[in-house]
């Protein structure tokens, strides 16, 4: 059998010596002709292949370059060098796979991010990427625990849909008829009846009403997989193409909403923690070299390390929307007029509204609840008792240090005639929607839920400042490589 070999991870995490062992992986560095650095994705930490002078001809030692894969069989050895305690005397070694040093754009030097976004197909290899993209997989494997510990059904929601779940329109269109000459109406309008599903169809831009369906059989349901907005911003923070993890839950108020939401991301956070230790403490002092090369009212209050355990250490902040307008307007910052957009009752808050809540005023995550019914979806439920003009409804956003809001959720409106109206009065085409309203009809039950950005919440655990390092092939505006 070939792969009869071991992962790096456990060999140096082993202080057993005196085996034989084979290992494979790609070469980081190569020194003296004797000295190989050797890594396999299983950790940032390289090891050290000793490779005695005249075990390998010369023809072998030229093809032993940065990037090229080796398989390596030897004995496991004490380390007499610094940062590990075994290494790998070398019996054997095969080169797998050659790499031209020349060419390789991987040199064993430091990389901006800009360029290895470049060139995102290798940046895996790297010791930043390869710890970022092995906490994306943690936190993926604990979402999945998270909710299967609490007896919720993973529901596989369509990516095809004829729905806009958000009444925003900003959808990529689904279709087989022709660009050049699609079929047309006597008004002149596309035919879609003769496209493949018979009508208009688009990319998901979020699981939830279909969620809400099954939460109406199954009590819990949370669904995760990919989401599409087609909103042209080229922003740090944003996506066409990501991940959300979208659980609702019957029997469930806003309250409840909160505590499950602020219970799953200490989860997340906690599991990282425990199983990525080496991974976050890479990240924690890339971060801290990052932000000594800021000026010092532009540095961060907390190292990567100390915001996580924070978070997982600390209740999160909850206030009313209408209190966090209050705090913005009584802030020195707006005072000084150092926000860029306004603050008034009504507003949808922006980044800079939401990370000084967080950041300058409670120091902590904050959940705000009870934001205006004319900012927010049409299925949110409507609070009771509200002055007429200043309506309000029940849902909540959780807001974290350094990305802004992270969650976005809602008790649902259970009550069918309050719904049809508030459709109604948003132009949502209730004949369209009958399947949702069912749900309302038919035994209807207070119910809640939240949408949590995958990437965002990778953001914020691994430290990284733009959303399309945590992504593996980001796709933006303009740009659909890979």
């Amino acid at each position: 059998m070939f792969n009869k070999r071991t992962r790096i991870k456990d060999l140096l995490s082993s202080s057993t010596t005196g085996q034989e062992t084979i290992v494979m992986g790609w070469v980081r560095t190569f020194r003296n002709n004797q000295f190989i650095a050797l890594n396999d994705g299983s950790t940032n930490n390289n090891l050290q292949v000793v490779a005695e002078l005249g075990l390998l001809d010369e023809a072998t030692l030229k093809r032993i370059t940065t990037g090229a894969s080796l398989k390596v069989t030897g004995t496991v050895v004490p380390s007499l060098g610094k940062g590990q305690t075994v290494e790998l005397k070398a019996t054997t070694i095969e080169v797998l796979g050659d790499s031209d040093a020349e060419k390789y754009p991987l040199q064993p030097k430091k990389h901006s991010l800009e360029f290895l976004r470049e060139i995102a197909h290798l940046r895996f290899r790297t010791n930043t990427f390869g710890a970022v993209f092995r906490i994306r997989h943690a936190l993926a494997f604990a979402v999945h625990k998270f909710f299967n510990e609490k007896g919720f059904v993973y529901l596989h929601t369509p990516i095809i849909t004829s729905s806009d779940a958000e009444g925003a329109g900003e959808m990529f269109r689904v279709t087989t008829l022709p660009f050049d000459n699609p079929p047309r109406k006597e008004d002149g309008s596309i035919d879609f009846s003769e496209d493949f599903f018979g009508k208009s169809t688009n990319l998901t831009v979020s699981g939830q009403l279909e969620g809400e369906l099954g939460a109406m059989a199954f009590s819990e349901i949370y669904t995760f997989g990919p989401t599409f907005r087609a909103e042209n911003s080229n922003t740090t923070r944003h996506l066409a193409e990501f991940w959300m993890i979208e659980p609702e839950m019957a029997f469930y108020d806003i309250e409840d909403n909160m505590n499950l939401a602020e219970e799953f991301i200490q989860y997340l956070i906690k599991y990282v923690m425990e199983h990525n230790a080496d991974d976050l403490a890479f990240l924690d002092q890339r971060l801290a070299e990052e932000e000594k090369q800021k000026p010092q009212n532009e540095r961060q209050e907390f190292g990567l390390l100390e915001k996580l355990k924070f978070v997982v250490d600390n209740q999160f902040e909850r206030i009313t929307y209408t209190e966090a307008i209050q705090i913005l307007l009584d802030s020195p910052h707006y005072k000084k007029k150092k926000f860029k957009f306004d603050v008034k009752w009504g507003i949808d808050m922006q980044s800079e509204h939401e990370r000084y809540l967080v950041e300058k005023h409670f120091k902590k995550p904050v959940i705000v609840t009870g934001y205006p019914a004319a900012i927010k979806a049409f299925y949110m439920r409507l609070n009771d008792g509200c002055e007429p003009g200043k309506e309000t409804v029940a849902a909540m956003d959780i807001l974290a240090p350094g990305i802004g809001e992270i969650v976005g959720g809602s008790q649902r409106e259970e009550r069918l005639e309050k719904l049809e109206a508030r459709m109604k009065d948003m132009h949502i085409p209730a004949e369209e929607m009958s399947w949702y309203l069912d749900t309302r009809r038919y035994g209807t039950v207070p119910h809640a839920g939240f949408g949590l950005g995958f990437e965002r919440m990778v953001q914020f655990v691994t430290g990284m400042t733009n959303i399309r390092d945590v992504i593996a092939f980001a796709r933006t505006p303009k740009n659909c490589e890979f």
